[in-house]
């Protein structure tokens, strides 16, 4: 078994943008193979996203925003109320509602 050294963590981490403890049990079920580890870590991230792509996102925001005889509607959801009602989300989906508007975009 290759030893797992910090440089070869931040090397994963800097390629990955992953935690370090993710990074070191990865390398450590890849044996010290880089290549191997990213490749173990995008397996993994695909079969997470297989789970949650079939959660419901019952909750969310709609923004209406006007510019002189134009506007748009746009309904943003997410997973929990608790999302819903965070001032971070309401200006996410008011940011979007502009950029759409401004974009032109119909549908």
């Amino acid at each position: 078994m290759t030893a797992i050294t910090a440089s070869m963590v931040k090397e994963l981490r800097d390629r990955t943008g992953l935690a370090m403890m993710e990074c070191k049990k990865a390398l450590t079920e890849a044996n010290g193979d880089i290549e191997l580890a990213i490749d173990n870590l995008r397996k993994s991230g695909q079969a997470k996203a297989a789970k949650k792509a079939g959660n419901i996102a019952a909750d969310g925001a709609i923004t209406i925003v006007q510019d002189g005889n134009k506007a748009i509607l746009v309904e943003v959801n997410c997973q929990t109320d608790f999302v819903a009602k965070d001032e971070n989300f309401s200006n996410f989906a008011h940011t979007v509602a502009a950029a759409a508007l401004a974009a032109g975009e119909t549908d």
